[in-house]
């Protein structure tokens, strides 16, 4: 028992020197991409034991001018006719693997429901490590400024203190990240009117399934959106500024419709499922 906690303990350590999981769209043993909501599931996983997880075509500045900051995903396919049998291997920027969960099973029919248990058996491995980025001596050096392209959502924004505090929370119940200081103005172009105090995201949101149905995320990542499913197909219920409001697909369109000064609106967001 006491080996076993101090190899824990050792396993911990080693991941904690990166900074980032990332995860392919696309899995060397399946044919497609995100086939049977294999890359969905497993960064849903990593995001829900702590890790900062990014999409292989989606990597942040610091990742793309320094690829050892992360470790890539493998998923490891060895189910029977009768079993599904996976695990997830962790590769460091030289190919070579620093870390191999334990193998999850399922012999559930549906592919999608087995690999889905299959997963999130294989992700007791990563249950309780307590991940917390701890950068190594010789990485330790000044961050590159990170640049955010606000694109036209936003008009303009004020010229204030360069100091930026963030809060952020991140439990199964509640998730947030919003900016203290400064506090810029949210005004956003709209088709319909002058100005609009409501901003609504417009990158790309990668669906993630739950018990009650999915969670939007963009590529930081952060939950967007909670998408809760109701008996009609492709409408879903969430919240959005404090209020009630619906997510359903119009055409080949998903839509957001929401209250905003006692009139109806409706926004497109580009989601990925």
């Amino acid at each position: 028992m006491l080996f076993a906690m101090g190899l824990a303990g050792t396993v911990n350590a080693q991941l904690n020197n990166y900074k980032y999981i990332v995860v392919p769209k696309k899995f060397n043993a399946f044919k497609s991409e995100n086939q049977y909501q294999t890359s969905t599931l497993v960064k849903y996983y990593f995001v829900e034991n702590g890790f900062n997880v990014v999409y292989d075509d989606a990597l942040p500045i610091d990742l793309v001018n320094n690829g050892c900051l992360g470790l890539t995903t493998d998923l490891i396919d060895e189910s029977s006719m009768f079993t599904t049998k996976v695990s997830i291997a962790l590769k460091d920027c030289n190919n070579k693997e620093v870390f191999r969960s334990i193998q999850g099973t399922s012999k559930l029919k549906d592919y999608n429901e087995t690999y889905r248990e299959a997963i999130a058996n294989a992700f007791v491995s990563f249950t309780g490590m307590n991940y917390k980025y701890e950068p190594k001596k010789d990485e330790v050096k000044e961050s590159a400024p990170v640049t955010i392209s606000f694109k036209d959502d936003v008009k303009s924004v004020p010229e204030k203190s360069k100091e930026h505090v963030v809060e952020q929370k991140a439990t199964k119940e509640e998730q947030v990240y919003k900016a203290i200081e400064p506090k810029p103005t949210s005004i956003v172009k709209s088709d319909e009117k002058e100005a609009s105090a409501v901003s609504v995201p417009t990158d790309l949101l990668y669906a993630q399934p739950t018990d009650s149905g999915y969670q939007l995320v963009d590529s930081t990542p952060k939950v967007v959106f909670i998408l809760e499913s109701t008996s009609m197909e492709n409408v879903f219920i969430t919240e959005f500024q404090g209020n009630n409001a619906v997510v359903f697909k119009k055409g080949d369109k998903w839509l957001l419709e929401y209250s905003e000064n006692g009139e109806k609106v409706q926004k497109e967001l580009n989601i990925k499922f």
